[in-house]
């Protein structure tokens, strides 16, 4: 295994099928994993690169919720992952292989592909979540696993004991063994680190099974009742007859280019969006606790043939500029100013137009003079001259924007206008 000790037979399975209600309306034409992020990547892409950099390339992404979207990207980005004895990188729709119904839980998801298990006969099963960008070796947490013998390792990460509502929450002891394992816990009740009253340990939704015993335990979830769920339903069950560890993922180190360093690992979750406009925001810093510009760990996803991003003055148009911001491939700044903000590929700002603090998609059009602040414009929007967005709140809902509880304005996914359609473009 390239980040890891050991050469074990690993098999992924990505969890790629989350409706992601709480992004919405980012979430109305697609799935959580397959929303942009950081101008040119999807959520999927920074699971799939943490696999791929780890020497696991082996992989199934199980889909089903709005998944059009995601199985174009990874038939483009994610094709090539082919050549290598059994390397891939496969898109499994919902298939109903075992009956008539569709996933009813996490690892209902799971039993429902133990085909693919069982003919790919693997030392290992690794089953990751696609809803979070984060940056992680997996081969140290498979190494982990097989130096304890585990029947299942998860990953976790310390967390304040008032936020773990939403999470899987772990009762361990001095080596790390799981002892209880509390799926979204009141806080008050909830268990702590041995000697950290304020915090807890949560789980990342990133697990490592012993192949034998994963399908053991889904088969006989499978005659229970309930959610079928990993955390409700499938590691209290195991916590109490087998061992079950924690990795701590504050431990993980990856490998940076050059050889003599490493870096600390990365997580975010993004799962509301407020959360995935703070995250998207940290990009433009020059101290991002997200680092994409390691060559021994980088980030991958489509690439497509955009022209270079232009940036235009004269007196009639006023300066094109772009202060603290990412902008991507084939953007046209003609006259328009950016700040603090993130730009996809091939986004115009007309003359005197502005941006501020912003995350604007593919193909977004800002007309001459219109202003944006804080705010989320998905693909294809287009804002018409001498506009506003961000600046009124009720104005925005009016115009049948969505404007968060944060106050951050989204404009949802727009088919072109024959407006947009700028004589730059």
């Amino acid at each position: 295994m390239a980040a890891g000790k050991n050469r074990q037979r690993i098999l992924a399975l990505v969890l790629a099928g989350g409706k992601g209600e709480r992004l919405y309306p980012l979430t109305k034409h697609r799935s959580k994993p397959a929303v942009p992020f950081g101008g040119r990547y999807r959520v999927i892409d920074f699971v799939l690169s943490n696999l791929i950099n780890s020497g696991i390339d082996s992989i199934y992404v199980l889909t089903q919720y709005k998944a059009q979207s995601l199985i174009s990207h990874i038939q483009r980005a994610w094709s090539f992952v082919v050549g290598a004895r059994d390397a891939f990188a496969t898109v499994v729709p919902a298939q109903m292989q075992v009956g008539d119904v569709w996933y009813r839980g996490t690892a209902d998801a799971i039993y429902q592909n133990l085909n693919l298990i069982e003919q790919f006969n693997p030392d290992a099963v690794a089953v990751f979540g696609a809803d979070h960008v984060y940056k992680m070796n997996i081969g140290q947490m498979v190494d982990y696993h097989f130096e304890h013998g585990a029947a299942a390792t998860v990953a976790s990460l310390p967390i304040e004991r008032r936020e773990v509502k939403p999470f899987g929450v772990l009762d361990i002891d001095a080596s790390f063994r799981i002892r209880n394992f509390v799926e979204k816990p009141d806080p008050a009740a909830a268990p702590v680190i041995p000697g950290r009253e304020d915090w807890s340990l949560a789980s990342m939704g990133n697990y490592i099974f012993d192949t034998r015993v994963l399908v053991e335990v889904l088969l006989h979830d499978a005659l229970q009742g309930g959610a079928h769920d990993f955390g409700r339903n499938i590691f209290p069950y195991m916590v109490e007859h087998m061992d079950v560890y924690a990795y701590d993922f504050s431990s993980n180190r990856i490998p940076v280019h050059g050889g003599y360093e490493v870096e600390r690992p990365y997580w975010r979750d993004v799962g509301t969006i407020r959360a995935y406009y703070e995250a998207n925001m940290d990009l433009r810093k020059p101290d991002s606790e997200l680092n994409l510009y390691n060559w021994a760990w980088p980030i991958m996803s489509s690439n497509f043939n955009t022209p270079p991003s232009k940036f235009m003055y004269d007196g009639e148009r006023g300066k094109g500029e772009a202060i603290d911001s990412l902008v991507m491939g084939g953007c046209l700044l003609a006259g328009g100013r950016v700040r603090e903000s993130v730009l996809s590929r091939n986004v115009v700002l007309e003359t005197r137009s502005e941006v501020e603090a912003s995350i604007l998609m593919d193909n977004v059009y800002i007309g001459p003079g219109a202003r944006v602040r804080r705010a989320i414009l998905d693909k294809n929007v287009h804002i018409a001259a001498h506009s506003t967005v961000g600046f009124d709140p009720e104005s925005d809902r009016a115009r049948g924007y969505h404007v968060d509880e944060s106050g951050i304005t989204v404009v949802a996914k727009a088919a072109e206008t024959p407006e947009s359609r700028a004589r730059y473009w």
